[in-house]
Formats: C-alpha cells, structure tokens, sequence
C-alpha cells in the first residue's frame, strides 16, 4: 500500500486547512482498510488524531481535536480526507495517513501506532498565533 499526503501548509489560528491521503497499490481495495491520521510535534511523539472504519460509518477522535476536525474517504478516488477547522497553535505538525487491512469488523475505528501496517510520508501543518 502507497500513501501519499498533501495539502499541508502554513495557516493562521482560528483558520481552516485540508489534507488528503491518495492510497494505492497493486492489489489493495480500499474499502478493506480502516484509515487513519496522526501527527508529530518537534520533540513529541506521535499522537492519534482521526480514524475511520473501513465502510466509513464510524469515526473516532481523541478530545483535543473533536468538534474542529473531520475525517472522511472517498471511495471512488481512494482518497482519505482530514479537514481541520479552528486550528490552534498546538495543532502543528507533521500530519501522517495511515491505514490497516480490517476483515473481523467494517465498523472497528482503530486508535493506536501498533494498529496500522502502512503509512505515508507526512505532510507539514503550521499554524501560526
């Protein structure tokens, strides 16, 4: 599985910004994976940010950014989508897509690194105060 992000950049608080994930490869079916994004702050670790299940019904955010992002797939473009609005300082990072095959549930909303086989390469998000 290829994943590759974009639409990282530079963004004042308050504002709005959205970063997809393309997802390829040679036998891979979208619709067998749940996704996910996390991000990496200079000097921290990785931290969960946003999951979807495979069928896409399910979501789960962790407290930090629920209410202000939203995830979501394009099944037809097998493109993951994160749209983050008021965005605060503490919200930069490296955002980093993520996927899992899932075959024991199409509703299971993954949560940890350990969880995820594959991942992209990241992109930077840079919200300025």
């Amino acid at each position: 599985v290829q994943l590759v992000e974009s639409g990282g950049g530079l963004v004042q608080a308050g504002g709005s910004l959205r970063v997809s994930c393309a997802a390829s490869g040679r036998t891979f079916s979208f619709n067998m994976y749940a996704m996910g994004w996390f991000r990496q702050a200079p000097g921290k670790e990785r931290e969960f940010v946003a999951s979807i299940s495979r069928n896409g019904r399910s979501t789960f955010y962790p407290d930090s950014v629920k209410g202000r992002f939203t995830i979501s797939r394009d099944t037809a473009k097998n493109t993951l989508h994160l749209q983050m609005n008021s965005l605060k300082p503490d919200d930069t990072g490296v955002y980093y897509c993520a996927a899992t095959m899932v075959t024991f549930s199409s509703d299971f909303t993954p949560t940890r690194e350990a969880d995820f086989g594959s991942w992209g390469q990241g992109t930077q998000v840079t919200v300025s105060s």
